[in-house]
């Protein structure tokens, strides 16, 4: 975590809640700055945007005006368990005939016909 950014939520900041991955957020105690209030978030962790749950995202970027209540953040049934984005890792996806798996891809069908200028 940058120490500018904890020392500004520090002297600035006030905690509105935390969601189910330890982010906390914050809002400026000033109030707003130029019509807007400020809002943002210290991630738990390493620093990763698909972190923040749709709800809090939507109260970050000023969609909701308040923050949640407790029955907005449960999962609903439907919903998969976070996984984070693995872009640049090894577990990162790559598709059949990637250099990574073999390089070998599959073998063309037949049903492509080049295009010739007239």
């Amino acid at each position: 975590m940058d120490i500018g950014t904890l020392l500004h939520t520090w002297i600035h900041g006030k905690l509105v809640g935390t969601d189910e991955f330890g982010n906390r957020y914050y809002t400026h105690k000033a109030g707003a700055l130029y019509g807007r209030e400020r809002r943002w978030v210290l991630y738990k962790g390493r620093k990763e945007a698909s972190k923040v749950p749709a709800e809090w995202h939507a109260w970050l970027h000023h969609t909701s005006a308040q923050p949640l209540t407790e029955v907005a953040t449960q999962a609903r049934p439907w919903q998969k368990e976070h996984v984070p984005n693995l872009t640049g890792t090894a577990g990162a996806y790559r598709p059949a005939g990637h250099d990574f798996k073999g390089g070998a891809r599959a073998a063309a069908t037949g049903d492509y016909e080049a295009w010739k200028p007239e």
